[in-house]
């Protein structure tokens, strides 16, 4: 498998935006139904090995214990209980309201509760419209979504890594359904008062000082996939540190900086694991420097902290 095959924004344009109001509906499920984690570590999907999952939820919510996953080798999404219990329906040749009422029936069909207070998007263009009017978005292409997926894999595997070099307070490496990209988050123990009008989404994810990194797709904004960084609050100065390699460069976003690499330059590189790599442990120096993290005490080589273990 070619490590990061292309998948330019507008190959797949229309299968992304159906698969992404698919994806928030499984997710709005998995939020209602989960127990609370701090900054929101309980909402996202992670990774399978043909696609991902949700975890298993339910229990205290008086629904029994259930897992939803999406396979994008067999294109279905697939539920299940511990009892053993399971049920399946096609990703193919629906559009978000037939995904939306099929999913809901599928769940009842196994006894859980899988209802949401807001069946709506989040922060999408259509977010004042319900999942079950939707009927405009129902392309589903298999390939491009398995191709998705695999980006997905091969990424999440090299934000591990990057993740195994820090010893603090650390997200898991997760794939957030509202932003549809896939990120890890490192934060110091400086906590960060959010004022109560920022609204309850920012207060909880940025009550800590983070230098959050991961990867897009693209979209109408930034139409082509791309390595990201960003550092929360950003410290004055930040678009003005050097990143690695050459092609990274710092780009405006909302108030603020985003360290970005295009996923095309990186696919034109001679080593590119080793170029985002490069890429990561750069931006995530630019700003834990200038916020007056203590790097050196934080660094965890090769993912190991025990002293008696001789690093290669």
């Amino acid at each position: 498998m070619e490590l990061f095959p292309d998948i330019p924004l507008e190959s797949w344009y229309d299968t992304k935006q159906t698969l992404h109001r698919f994806e928030q509906i499984v997710g709005k499920v998995r939020l209602e139904h989960s127990p609370r984690r701090n900054h929101w570590w309980h909402v996202p999907f992670h990774l399978t090995g043909s696609g991902l999952t949700t975890r298993p939820m339910g229990l205290g919510d008086g629904n029994p214990v259930f897992t939803v996953d999406f396979d994008f080798v067999r294109h279905r999404l697939v539920a299940s209980t511990l009892d053993g219990q399971e049920a399946s329906l096609p990703l193919e040749g629906l559009s978000v309201a037939e995904f939306y009422l099929r999913f809901q029936s599928l769940l009842d069909g196994l006894g859980v509760d899988g209802s949401i207070s807001e069946a709506h998007p989040f922060d999408l263009p259509d977010s004042d419209r319900p999942f079950v009017q939707d009927h405009e978005h129902a392309t589903y292409v298999p390939e491009h979504a398995m191709r998705y997926w695999q980006v997905l894999s091969q990424v999440n595997l090299i934000l591990e890594e990057f993740s195994s070099g820090f010893s603090g307070k650390i997200s898991p490496v997760h794939h957030f359904w509202h932003t549809f990209d896939i990120a890890v988050t490192r934060f110091s123990p400086h906590p960060v008062p959010q004022p109560r009008e920022v609204g309850g989404l920012v207060r909880e994810a940025y009550s800590r000082e983070v230098v959050s990194s991961g990867f897009w797709f693209g979209d109408d904004t930034v139409p082509e996939p791309c390595f990201y960084s960003y550092t929360a609050p950003e410290p004055d100065g930040l678009a003005q540190q050097p990143l690695s390699p050459v092609a990274a460069e710092w780009v405006k976003s909302g108030g603020g900086h985003l360290a970005l690499l295009r996923y095309a330059d990186v696919r034109r590189m001679p080593d590119p694991r080793a170029s985002v790599l490069e890429f990561l442990e750069s931006s995530y120096r630019a700003g834990a420097a200038l916020a007056g993290w203590e790097i050196s005490a934080l660094a965890c080589p090769g993912g190991v902290t025990d002293p008696y273990v001789v690093r290669g």
